[in-house]
């Protein structure tokens, strides 16, 4: 029995919300709490009469520690699952600390703001130090570690799909499968088709720039940065067929390479068509996924910002999308003295997604990980202190509930392999 604020009313929040309500043995009490709450009385109205849980709703502005902190103060919550934007992370982090209660998201750090000097000064020290320029990193949030050891408080971080099952599937090979993995090939395989000639399937502000910027990977305990989108592999993906996809950076990377010290190579690829990436480009090239405001009309505006103004509604496409995602792992490694190779992954229908909470499989396959990851903190399953990701927890878990709440995993012992 728990009392959750979720922050937060995207598409992945609402699947994560239902997805709450369906184990309401878990999730007995719930805020949902946004800068529009519209969005989250609506969200309430649907859920009349097909859950025990009990919803209410709230307005915030989760930028501002202050107002996260009054909201916590007012409504005592167990803990608080951010499913709001990556910009957020530290303030609400800030507020969980204050009001001593735990703390769960989907996505690392970074800042809206990329020309901020503070925050340059320190990304431009690590770019030097560890190698990639990516603008999310964990060690913002590993910062907080001591202080929520001290605090006696957890702060889960990364309970997506990737990051977040990903982790929880190399958690699980090494405790199950292998003596000593040596590779990790992370793969995301959207096979879903919307109908149009471009649109992004979360929030278009953080897919864009995560696309857009170079790539990289871990190879012997050090990172190797690539220009973006210039490693490219052809995967033939079980229930969905042959893709083109490619190596981008992602921030599971960071974390497994410090987790399992042991991993030779990791890298991370994701599947794009060609439609998508010309489209890109030309945005791009124009300076429509730019972070820097601009001034038009006598009006600050930032291009990405107006930019995802102008895109579908990634909560939008549910009722369009059809086709299925295959998210997973490929590990190599060693068992007993023999080599091992083996692909834990799930497959994800678009349009059963739809037709079971009305969202399409990339919000499903986050939301869903959202919820289990949360459910697992607040019952004392998953009982650790200080600020962890998914990978650090016993899996065992955690898969058996991915089976259970619709995102259930093969493994394959004898799969293709990434060259």
């Amino acid at each position: 029995m728990s009392r959750v604020l979720v922050i937060g009313c995207g598409g992945v929040a609402q699947v994560a919300i239902k997805k709450c309500c369906q184990n309401s043995a878990v999730f007995t009490e719930l805020c949902i709490a946004s800068r529009t709450k519209s969005k989250c009385d609506a969200l309430k109205a649907e859920m009349e009469g097909k859950t025990s849980t009990v919803i209410t709703t709230a307005e915030v502005d989760a930028d501002k520690a202050e107002n996260v902190v009054a909201l916590i103060k007012e409504y005592k919550p167990d803990a608080v699952l951010n499913v709001a934007l990556p910009y957020q992370d530290l303030a609400i982090m800030d507020a969980c600390l204050e009001c001593g209660v735990h703390y769960i998201d989907t996505a690392n750090y970074e800042p809206e703001d990329t020309d901020d000097p503070k925050w340059r000064a320190i990304y431009e020290k690590r770019c030097e130090e560890k190698g990639f320029s990516a603008y999310f990193d964990y060690s913002w949030q590993w910062a907080y570690d001591e202080r929520f050891k001290e605090a006696g408080l957890t702060a889960l971080l990364g309970t997506g799909f990737d990051p977040g099952v990903t982790s929880v599937f190399t958690a699980y090979a090494k405790k199950h499968y292998f003596d000593e993995i040596h590779t990790i090939d992370i793969l995301d395989c959207n096979g879903g088709d919307h109908g149009y000639p471009f649109a992004t399937n979360f929030n278009p502000e953080i897919n864009l720039r995560e696309v857009s910027a170079p790539g990289s990977y871990m190879e012997d305990g050090r990172w190797i940065e690539i220009p973006a989108m210039s490693i490219k592999r052809e995967y033939d993906f079980p229930e969905v067929g042959k893709k083109d996809m490619y190596l981008l950076h992602h921030e599971e990377i960071e974390a497994l390479g410090r987790n399992f010290p042991e991993v030779k190579r990791i890298r991370f690829f994701m599947t794009f068509g060609q439609s998508y990436l010309t489209h890109m480009t030309c945005l791009e090239n124009v300076g429509m996924l730019s972070t820097t405001p601009i001034n038009f009309n006598g009006q600050e505006i930032v291009p990405i910002q107006f930019l995802k103004a102008l895109l579908p509604d990634p909560a939008s496409l549910g009722p369009r999308t059809v086709g299925k995602t295959n998210i997973g792992c490929i590990f190599t490694g060693i068992k007993d003295g023999k080599e091992r190779t083996i692909y834990i992954y799930n497959v994800c229908d678009h349009q059963a997604c739809y037709r079971e909470l009305g969202s399409q499989a990339i919000s499903y396959t986050t939301g869903v990980p959202a919820m289990i990851g949360t459910a697992l903190v607040v019952s004392g399953v998953w009982d650790k202190r200080g600020a962890l990701t998914t990978d650090e927890f016993d899996p065992d878990p955690y898969m058996a509930m991915l089976n259970e709440y619709g995102l259930p995993w093969v493994v394959d012992e004898a799969p293709a392999t990434v060259e």
